[in-house]
């Protein structure tokens, strides 16, 4: 009989949340285990993105990317899809692993609320870096909790 378990996953690798956006990109990454989303770092939308994502992403064995999809309210694409889906096909080219598209409607709504929740300081609340790796988590959260 054949086993029909799947392979097994490195148990280093790990998954990277994106949230993009024309003016920054959040970062977020996976535990080990593909449990836990942590913020990992926010970048400006430039000519240096790439070079500072990959040195960003340089520590870290990555299993997967999970890039938030922007749906309207009546699940119809937003206008930024067809950006997004040109930058997914970039990092599907440079970094040769697969590009996971998830419904990223309320993501920064949530992120926002989990900063009011757990940041103390109101200067530190505002900063919109913040929300961008942040709501970066909250798509990969999403996802593995999609997973599991």
């Amino acid at each position: 009989m054949k086993n029909t378990l799947p392979p097994q996953r490195d148990s280093n690798e790990r998954y990277i949340g994106i949230d993009y956006g024309t003016k920054r990109i959040g970062i977020a990454v996976s535990d080990p285990l593909g449990m836990f989303a942590t913020p990992l770092a926010t970048i400006e939308n430039n000519q240096n993105f790439w070079k500072r994502f990959k040195e960003i992403l340089a520590p870290y064995k990555i299993e997967a990317f999970v890039l938030g999809y922007p749906l309207k309210e009546d699940g119809s694409e937003s206008v930024l899809a067809s950006e997004i889906q040109k930058f997914a096909e970039s990092l599907k080219k440079k970094f040769r692993k697969e590009v996971f598209l998830i419904d990223e409607r309320y993501s920064s709504s949530i992120a926002e609320q989990q900063i009011i929740e757990t940041v103390k300081s109101k200067k530190k609340r505002q900063e919109k870096s913040l929300v961008d790796k942040k709501a970066a988590a909250v798509i990969l959260q999403s996802f593995l909790d999609e997973k599991t």
